[in-house]
């Protein structure tokens, strides 16, 4: 099963909320009561956002967090990376995954494929569109799979 953590979670939440009032500025605080979760574990979330540069933040008395970019152009691909790191379903779907069987796999090229359809799927997707309430899903949810290229596979020897 495929998950994000609870962190990620907590991201997308805060970053909803940040949303719906852009330019704001929010306090930690702030932020730990609207969301309902513990201030230490929204002050690292923040922390991660802030180096990824999905959040600004500035120091002093009316200091804060502040979004980086418009909740349309922050993709839910971003805020992924900002606390998970690379997006990828399996190893070998890292640009810099050196697995042992690489050299006899026939089917890293598949996951490859998989991995950037997910990506896409991801990136497509903006904080936004998470931000608004949905009273049901989408009929169609188009991704955008024919931006997808097969490379080929690269020998890993």
């Amino acid at each position: 099963m495929l998950r994000i953590s609870k962190l990620t979670d907590y991201a997308i939440i805060i970053l909803g909320y940040m949303a719906k009032t852009p330019g704001k500025t929010y306090t930690a605080g702030e932020l730990a009561d609207s969301a309902g979760v513990a201030a230490p574990t929204v002050s690292k979330v923040l922390k991660a956002l802030a180096r990824a540069e999905v959040l600004r933040s500035t120091r002093g008395s009316r200091g804060g967090y502040q979004l980086a970019l418009p909740a349309e152009e922050t993709t839910v691909a971003a805020i992924i990376r900002a606390l998970e790191g690379p997006i990828a379903l399996t190893e070998c779907g890292l640009e810099s995954a050196q697995c042992e069987q690489s050299a006899s796999c026939h089917i890293r090229g598949n996951w490859s494929v998989l991995n950037r359809a997910i990506q896409a799927a991801l990136d497509a997707v903006t904080l936004a569109d998470m931000a608004n309430p949905m009273t049901r899903a989408p009929d169609g949810f188009n991704i955008p799979l024919g931006s997808i290229t097969i490379q080929p596979r690269r020998n890993m020897e």
